[in-house]
């Protein structure tokens, strides 16, 4: 059964769903993009990784609110002869080692099979890198930088309502959601598409190089892909808020649509 919205789903900007969705709408856009840039591209995925900390403010989308942790046990007695001279060793209690977690961000790169050199990166946003202040948002535009400092094309989807954006472009006016393009060449050139949540996803142009036609991408049917495959007609609760509540209006907007789904 496909969303009832007809572009992006609200009730998927849930960070505790995004994870599995962000990686599934990527493999949808590596599987429709490989075949229309051959044979003189090839699509990979790629990530960036970095290690968040309890400080960082997005932390709390990356582990559990509540961690259950063993309770410790009764010491054990201590023993004789664990050490020269007779010394006893005083047993140690087991503790649960509280690594701080290495993050995976994926995401597409197109490169030429001649020389393997990048020619577009595609970033898809997360809760963690539109969070201001974060680790995931530092190393997010550290990546940013680096492309800028080459010849390749940067495009950003957007399709979070809340955070930051790291693109703040006027062009978006009040839309939900936006896709950005830095197109490369001196001066580099931007565009967008702005993406409002009452209209179906766009058919976005993805650059190469060296004269060659823009790529025609549909985000609309990659997401319906994702939606029917992913099964999430059957694990989303349209009967609640989405966890990013909607404005007045927008939320009378989706309950008219959500019609029966949203009856206990």
């Amino acid at each position: 059964m496909p969303s009832p919205f007809p572009g992006m789903d609200p009730y998927l900007e849930d960070p505790a769903i995004w994870s599995g969705f962000h990686h599934a709408f990527l493999s949808a856009l590596q599987e429709r993009l490989g075949p229309a840039v051959r044979p003189k591209y090839f699509v990979r995925v790629d990530e960036r990784v970095y290690v968040a900390h309890k400080e960082d403010p997005a932390y709390r989308f990356i582990v559990p609110d509540v961690r259950v942790i063993e309770a410790a046990r009764k010491r054990p007695p201590a023993t004789s002869g664990g050490a020269a001279g007779g010394l006893v060793i005083a047993p140690p209690l087991p503790v649960v080692e509280m690594i701080d977690p290495e993050i995976h961000e994926h995401r597409l790169e197109i490169l030429d099979r001649v020389d393997r050199s990048v020619v577009t990166v595609i970033e898809m946003r997360s809760p963690t890198n539109k969070m201001p202040r974060s680790v995931g948002r530092d190393s997010f535009l550290q990546k940013r930088n680096e492309v800028y400092g080459t010849d390749a094309h940067w495009m950003e989807i957007d399709l979070l309502r809340d955070g930051a954006r790291t693109a703040n472009v006027a062009a978006s006016g009040e839309a939900e959601y936006q896709i950005y393009l830095s197109r490369a060449g001196k001066p580099r050139r931007g565009f967008v598409w702005p993406v409002p949540v009452r209209e179906r996803l766009p058919v976005i142009g993805v650059p190469l190089r060296n004269g060659d036609a823009d790529v025609p991408l549909d985000l609309q049917a990659a997401f319906d892909q994702v939606y029917d495959v992913g099964g999430y007609d059957l694990d989303l609760d349209y009967r609640r808020a989405p966890s990013c509540p909607l404005n007045p209006l927008q939320a009378e907007w989706a309950q008219t649509i959500l019609g029966d789904r949203s009856q206990p």
